[in-house]
């Protein structure tokens, strides 16, 4: 596949899936014939492509969207690749232009901070190689990921690069230091001058600078001249080219001054050496310091990516029955294997546990420093670090599949991203360089035209001012930078943002919406009753439930399934025809007997109304719990209720989003007085409730008139509403399909970090703004500055040494600005605090337990008697907490004596 000039025209392969018949052929052929620019199209339906004939204003793009709107899949491909040598903004566009025009590509984008180029275009038509020969063709240095994995990685490129930057500028410094002692010392101290002329006499010293400035400009900066000159023939004139131009027109006004004095004007014979070789020591201090920065704020990955460890202890077969442990690279690690996890060492792959037992930080997941519990049947994460027990696990994930890798790789691709506030940076930047090249010119031109020859000296400083103060490095470096660091930092707090740009969309979220069940909710229910109708049993209606249950992921119904498992209620079997309804819940056949298990619409719209539980379960509803119902061969036959009590932080971080200015709502599927009780104890006064997944979607769409919002979730249920939320914020516990349809990812279910994404979200834009807002205003102040306007009132002509110094002091004040995000803290939650603290409690005094399995039973005999409460066992004190308090304490006192344990509410 490939494309092919001819004259205006080009002929390019598109490859298409989804094509099955000739009736596909010509929907696909009437798509594309309709394109501006497809002048002839014919669609290959064995080859799954389309041979198109294009004019030179025919968008792939368009082409990509229109044969997706006509049912069927362009098939493309994304190529990332690392790009050397770009300095600043000017090296994104030219190498950005680069790889647009090469064919098949249909995006580019380029990030100077992370030195990476990404770029999305056809399938079969695209190259690493065919990129990476546009990239050098530009005159940058392309690295394809197997180069950089074969040489060095991407943290250990960056140390060598600023190791290299320092010897260089160290060089340099030690070759201009004595130029400018000999240059300057002159014009200071009459006494030094004629010390040093008496020594070395007047063309001694000018020979001496003259050497010395030339090993500066052709030893540490001879890259400025490669390049520069480089992009200047290319007609794309970058930074480099300013600095060679600014510091090769000095150095060659001193070469004429100094060996054909004749050339010049009386009294215009004067050497800028000292200009010259301090403008390329202090742009390589520049790059220097920039380059270390540049470290630190992408340093965020490297710690990610140094957290696995280089060998791992793997139990493999030496023969059959004998095992034998060896010292593997973790590349070697294969899914199954089973690893060794000894005290002190990091797990070197994600795996599950199934020997002994441990606690685990995985604080560099969910930035939280409380160790986890990990036992036989729990999952551990590669990275994670193992305190004291040693355990054993089975592998599951390796390599790039594992959660390291992947939270690496959406980091890695928030930080490419390009964010809207970034385009008119890059549109100014575009033209920004050839600009200062004639304001450079039409400087020397003014001054010449004023001043005539005699202010040629004066002309060549001015205009050597412009060039090397106008450099657009801090342009480019102002959002990539704070951008990096921005999400870096989140990284390290447990928020991942899976889009760069939705960093800067969450800034303009004005509500913040929050599913039930599982995200407000620990999603951890407990049955705590069963009312049977009549001519029904309790166990029967448990045992048919749970059968049928037991083949969804509803969190109601595992706890159906656990009831049935820990309740001894065998059951049921075999299942036959089961179904999954969306929003209602699930039937199948059971025994031959037909059950339907779900919400009272599920039941109404098989025919079984459940107005005989009506009045209980909304007395339940009001309480806090969660109604299922069960019909049985098309009638009503019981009601479960289930607990699921608030996250003990839910509060706070509702209290912190308000805190922020933001409205908070509540999406529930659940019935209104239950959504009310839940709502009403964590403080969310806006609900929607009795909402399918569709039924979300436009909730949202009711909230968004009053501006952009954000939807949190962590179901497959609430998939839909996160795709269609401004900004979809899953939770780290969520299913894999609420993850990938979610914009931010939580590394914990912890609520408060919602309110840290938002936090970081608006410290990160404003940085940006910041950052654009010092690296125009600087260019704006400073360019009439080196052109001399000053110089008619004053006198005052700034040196082009400090230019110099200006424009590094720029890039490293952008630097240092966004490295600030590095020290983000977390806000304060004082707001949240007092909102916990002001829910009533209840504690009971409860003797006799001993175990975790009396605490269960403790707990169950609580929520029989209030339903929806959180309850908390502190089993070494005998405590039994209940949270809000509860209505009857006698009665939970009772219920709880009942079960065996003597309680009295304190």
């Amino acid at each position: 596949m490939n494309i092919q000039d001819r004259n205006d025209s080009r002929a390019l392969a598109l490859p298409i899936g989804g094509m099955t018949c000739a009736s596909c052929v010509r929907h696909v052929e009437e798509a594309l014939k309709g394109a501006p620019g497809v002048r002839d199209a014919q669609v290959n339906l064995v080859g799954e492509r389309a041979d198109l004939t294009l004019g030179p204003e025919a968008d792939l793009a368009d082409l990509a969207a229109r044969v997706k709107e006509a049912g069927y899949e362009p098939r493309l491909t994304h190529v990332e690749l690392g790009v050397g040598g770009m300095t600043c903004a000017s090296c994104v566009a030219h190498v950005e232009k680069a790889l647009k025009a090469a064919p098949g590509v249909m995006s580019a984008r380029v990030n100077l901070a992370t030195e990476r180029a990404y770029v999305d275009g056809l399938e079969g038509v695209i190259t690493p190689a065919a990129l990476a020969e546009a990239v050098r063709g530009a005159g940058y240095e392309p690295r394809l990921q197997t180069q950089e994995k074969a040489a060095l990685d991407p943290f250990e490129r960056r140390a060598a690069e600023t190791a290299t930057m320092r010897r260089r500028f160290i060089l340099a410094a030690a070759l201009a230091a004595p130029v400018t002692i000999l240059e300057m010392g002159g014009h200071m101290s009459p006494a030094f001058a004629a010390l040093t002329h008496g020594a070395l006499g007047h063309q001694g010293v000018m020979l001496l600078t003259a050497a010395l400035t030339t090993l500066v400009l052709f030893g540490p900066g001879r890259r400025f001249f490669t390049l520069g000159f480089s992009s200047l023939l290319r007609g794309a004139p970058d930074m480099n080219a300013l600095v060679a131009l600014g510091a090769g027109a000095a150095f060659l006004y001193s070469l004429i001054a100094t060996f054909a004095p004749d050339v010049l004007p009386e009294g215009t014979r004067h050497s800028y050496f000292e200009s010259a070789a301090i403008i390329v020591a202090f742009i390589l201090l520049g790059r220097w310091l920039e380059a270390r920065s540049r470290g630190r704020a992408a340093d965020s990955i490297g710690k990610l990516a140094r957290l696995q460890p280089k060998t791992a202890h793997v139990r493999r077969q030496e023969r059959p029955g004998m095992f034998a442990v060896r010292d593997l690279s973790v590349a070697d690690v294969l899914v199954g294997d089973v690893v060794e996890v000894r005290p002190g060492e990091s797990v070197p792959v994600d795996g599950l546990v199934i020997e002994g037992a441990s606690h685990v930080d995985e604080s560099f997941i969910s930035g939280e420093s409380v160790p986890v519990v990990k036992k036989p049947g729990d999952s551990a994460i590669g990275g994670s670090v193992n305190l004291a027990g040693a355990f054993v696990l089975r592998a599951t994930r390796v390599g790039a599949d594992s959660f390291l890798a992947d939270v690496i790789r959406m980091v890695e691709t928030a930080q490419g991203a390009r964010l809207p506030i970034q385009d008119l940076a890059d549109r100014v930047t575009a033209r920004f360089v050839p600009v200062v090249l004639i304001l450079a010119v039409a400087t020397f031109a003014i001054w010449l035209a004023f001043g005539g020859l005699a202010a040629l000296p004066l002309a060549l400083v001015s205009a050597v001012n412009v060039l090397i103060i106008a450099c657009p490095c801090a342009m480019g470096l102002a959002t990539p930078a704070a951008l990096v660091t921005g999400t870096g930092r989140a990284a390290e707090l447990g928020v991942i943002f899976r889009q760069g740009d939705a960093l800067q969309t969450l800034c303009g979220v004005k509500t913040v919406a929050f599913d039930k069940t599982g995200t407000l909710t620990l999603g951890k229910p407990t049955l705590t009753g069963i009312i049977a109708g009549e001519g029904f049993d309790e166990a029967r209606l448990l045992s048919l439930a749970a059968a049928v249950e037991a083949q969804s992921e509803h969190p109601l119904g595992r706890a159906l399934v656990e009831a049935a498992k820990s309740g001894a209620a065998p059951l049921a079997g075999p299942i036959a025809h089961f179904a999954y309804r969306p929003g209602l819940g699930v039937t199948g056949e059971v025994d031959g007997v037909s059950v339907a298990v779900g919400s009272a619409d599920l039941l109404t719209s098989l025919g079984a109304a459940t107005d005989v539980f009506a009045a209980k379960a909304e007395a339940l509803a009001g309480q806090g719990a969660s109604c299922f119902f069960i019909a049985v061969d098309g009638k009503p036959a019981g009601l479960f209720a289930f607990s699921d009590p608030p996250r003990p932080e839910a509060a706070e971080g509702v209290a912190a989003l308000r805190a922020l200015g933001l409205r908070v709502a509540l999406i529930t599927g659940d019935r209104e007085a239950t959504a009310r009780a839940i709502a009403a104890r964590i403080g969310i006064d806006e609900i929607y409730a009795g909402r399918r997944p569709e039924g979300k979607v436009a909730a949202l769409h009711e909230l968004a008139k009053a501006g952009p919002v954000a939807f949190v979730g962590d179901g497959i249920n609430d998939a839909p509403a996160l795709a269609a939320a401004d900004v979809g914020i899953a939770m780290g516990a969520g299913t894999d399909v609420a993850v990938e349809s979610a914009q931010v990812a939580l590394m914990s279910s912890d609520l408060r970090k919602v309110a840290q994404a938002f936090a970081l979200s608006r410290a990160t834009l404003r940085t940006i703004k910041q950052n654009l807002a010092w690296a125009f205003g600087y260019n704006i102040l400073l360019i009439p500055l080196a052109m001399g306007a000053l110089y008619p009132s004053s006198g005052l002509l700034l040196n082009p040494a400090l230019g110099a110094a200006a424009m590094a002091c720029s890039s490293l004040f952008v630097l240092g600005n966004a490295l600030r995000l590095r020290q983000f803290a977390v806000p304060s939650q004082d707001v949240g605090e007092k909102s916990v603290a002001q829910v009533p409690q209840t504690i009971f005094a409860v003797s006799d337990m001993t175990c975790g399995h009396c605490a269960d039973r403790v707990r169950k005999a609580a929520l029989s008697v209030a339903p929806g409460s959180d309850v908390q066992v502190d089993l070494p004190s005998g405590d039994v907490t209940l949270t809000p308090a509860a209505a009857d304490p006698a009665a939970v006192a009772k219920a709880i004596t009942d079960a065996g344990y003597p309680a009295a509410a304190k």
